[in-house]
């Protein structure tokens, strides 16, 4: 699987994907990183990228030819890629959205905005657009790294057990998962049930079922 991020700011979504679990599935060449820099494809001297809206208002808007640029060099290293533009607008990134991405693994790439938003121009060569949730951030690497992690997890081989993605929250619409202790058995007055210490499977699986959390 190969994921290409185009940002302004290479640096942030670098840092990240050289570090934990997005490190071990690119070093176990599980997926393919590449970050592109947006200012590359930026216009004139300044390499501007921006520029004030028609109508007027607020802020600055990306401008669409350096992003379509960024995406027409992006595809020449993945041709079939599935792009993908990180906006408050899009579908709201969900666990089964993300198993469904995990599951088809194809590549990705993955467009972050900034400053008040982008040419409506961008979105003619847009395949998805996804949300993290009905709030504003000052741009698209945090939501594209939250992307990245949860569907890079879910490949074969990143988590290490089997069943490690199966049974954590959210394998169940609305469910999270169930209370989880380890050491010390004790600890300021709060104990570990004793459910859990003695060694009887079938109570132990139907605790951990009677205690399953639901989402708020």
């Amino acid at each position: 699987m190969k994921i290409q991020v185009i940002t302004l700011f290479p640096n942030m979504i670098n840092e990240t994907l050289n570090s934990s679990m997005m490190f071990k599935a690119s070093k176990n060449e599980i997926v393919e990183f590449k970050v592109i820099d947006l200012r590359q494809f930026g216009l004139g001297p300044r390499k501007q990228v921006d520029d004030t809206p028609y109508g007027g208002g607020d802020g600055m808007l990306m401008r669409v030819e350096p992003i379509h640029e960024a995406v027409m060099e992006a595809k020449k290293y993945a041709p079939n890629s599935k792009v993908v533009i990180m906006t408050p607008a899009g579908k709201t990134l969900a666990q089964p959205m993300v198993r469904d991405m995990a599951a088809e693994a194809l590549d990705l790439i993955i467009i972050c905005a900034h400053y008040e938003g982008y040419d409506e121009r961008v979105l003619s060569f847009v395949d998805t657009q996804i949300s993290l949730g009905e709030y504003i951030l000052t741009g698209g690497e945090l939501p594209a790294l939250v992307l990245i992690d949860s569907i890079v997890r879910l490949l074969p081989g990143v988590l290490g057990g089997e069943k490690s993605a199966e049974i954590e929250s959210f394998s169940e619409e609305g469910v999270i998962e169930y209370p989880q202790y380890t050491k010390p058995r004790e600890y300021n007055g709060m104990n570990v049930p004793e459910v859990l210490l003695n060694g009887h499977h079938a109570e132990i699986l139907k605790w951990q079922k009677d205690n399953y959390k639901k989402a708020v």
